[in-house]
C-alpha cells in the first residue's frame, strides 16, 4: 500500500499557518521597543530577524516548518527546506547553517519515510551550500518538518518590507497557483510537476539579482498569499500597492483547480483579512487566486528584476487607508 502523507495532517504546507489576523493579535503585545543591534524584529512582520554583528555583518535568523504539502516524502523534505531558506534570501542574506525540526507519529508512519524527508531537506540545503548540523525531533500526532536557518547579510544592503517607496515597480519571481494545485493534490493524489519544481527552486538567484539591481525592499510570498504579504509590505512602507491582475503569472492548471473548488481555508482567510484595506476591481475568483496560500513561493520585490515579470507599482499612500488596489 502506498502511503499518502497529506492524508495524515489536517492542512498542508504554508496553508496550515495560523491566520494572519489572529497571529498579529497574538504578538501585538510583544512587538516594539527593540533596541541596540536588533535591526529587524517583530514590528513589521518581516521575513526573519536581523541582528548587527559589526559594521558590515549582520546575522539573519529564521525558522519555518509545516505539515506535508506533498505525498512524496523526499519532495516534501525538499520543499520544506527551500521554504525555510527562502526567509534568509528574502532579507538579502546568505544561509550559513541549518538545523532540522521534525515531528513524527512514530506508531503510525514508518520511520523509513523520515529518512526520505530528511534526505530531501539535506539535498536542497547542499544546493544552497548550507550545512545541516543536526536538529530536534518529537513524537507528534501529525508529521511536521522544517528548518531553523541562520544566515549572514550586509546590514546596509538588507531587503526589508518597510523600505518601499512610491514610483517603484513590483516584481514577482515565481508564478502563483501553488496553493490550489496542492489542495487538488491532497484531495485527489494528482501530481503537478510544475508546482513541485516551483516549490523546490531556491530564491537565491532572484535575491542576488534584486540586490544587484539596487533593491532595498522585498518579501517572499508564502502562506498569507500575494495579497497578504503585499499588504504587510505596503502598510510597513506607508504606501499603496497597485497590482495589474493581468500581469500576474500562474502555474498551468491553477485556474482549473480554482474552478473545481480546490481552495484552502487559509486562502479564504487571507482574502478576508485584507478586504478592509482592499480596492478590488476584479472578480472574486481573481482575488482568491491572488490570496492563494503559497508554499515556498517566490520573492515579491519593490524594484525591477531582470528576467522576471513586473506586476504592478507602489504609489503614494491613499488617504482612505487602502493598501492594495487590484485592477
Amino acid at each position: 500500500m502506498t502511503l499518502r502523507l497529506t492524508q495524515y495532517a489536517h492542512g498542508g504546507g504554508c496553508a496550515c499557518k495560523i491566520p494572519p489576523g489572529e497571529l498579529e493579535s497574538i504578538v501585538a503585545g510583544l512587538a516594539g521597543g527593540e533596541q541596540g543591534d536588533l535591526l529587524v524584529g517583530l514590528d513589521d512582520g518581516d521575513d526573519a530577524a536581523v541582528v548587527r554583528l559589526d559594521g558590515d555583518r549582520a546575522i539573519v535568523a529564521t525558522v519555518d516548518f509545516f505539515t506535508p504539502v506533498l505525498d512524496d516524502a523526499y519532495d516534501w523534505g525538499r520543499v520544506a527546506a527551500a521554504n525555510a531558506l527562502s526567509d534568509v534570501y528574502a532579507m538579502g542574506g546568505t544561509p550559513l547553517v541549518a538545523v532540522n525540526l521534525l515531528g513524527w507519529p512514530r506508531g503510525v508512519l514508518p520511520l523509513e519515510l523520515v529518512t526520505e524527508v530528511l534526505r530531501g531537506g539535506l539535498d536542497v540545503a547542499r544546493e544552497a551550500a548550507c550545512p545541516v548540523a543536526g536538529g530536534h525531533s518529537v513524537d507528534d500526532p501529525e508529521p511536521k518538518y522544517g528548518m531553523a536557518v541562520t544566515g549572514i547579510a550586509d546590514p546596509d544592503r538588507l531587503l526589508r518590507n518597510d523600505s518601499g517607496r512610491p514610483g517603484v515597480p513590483l516584481t514577482l519571481t515565481k508564478p502563483l497557483g501553488i496553493g490550489v494545485l496542492n489542495s487538488r493534490h491532497k484531495a485527489t493524489g494528482e501530481v503537478f510537476p510544475a508546482a513541485v519544481a516551483a516549490m523546490t527552486t531556491l530564491n537565491r538567484d532572484a535575491a542576488a539579482a534584486a540586490l544587484k539591481g539596487g533593491a532595498v525592499c522585498a518579501t517572499d510570498v508564502t502562506g498569507f498569499g500575494l495579497l497578504g504579504h503585499l499588504h504587510k509590505l505596503a502598510r510597513a512602507s506607508g504606501v499603496t500597492a497597485v497590482v495589474e491582475a493581468a500581469a500576474v503569472p500562474y502555474l498551468d492548471g491553477a485556474r482549473e483547480a480554482l474552478a473545481a473548488g480546490y481552495v484552502s481555508g487559509g486562502t479564504r482567510r487571507n482574502l478576508d483579512w485584507v478586504r478592509p484595506t482592499l480596492d478590488g476591481r476584479v472578480g472574486e475568483d481573481e482575488l482568491l487566486l491572488l490570496a492563494d496560500a503559497q508554499t515556498s513561493g517566490g520573492l515579491l520585490v519593490a524594484g525591477e528584476v531582470p528576467g522576471y515579470p513586473v506586476i504592478g507599482e507602489l504609489h503614494p499612500a491613499r488617504p482612505d487607508g487602502v493598501t492594495l488596489l487590484i485592477r
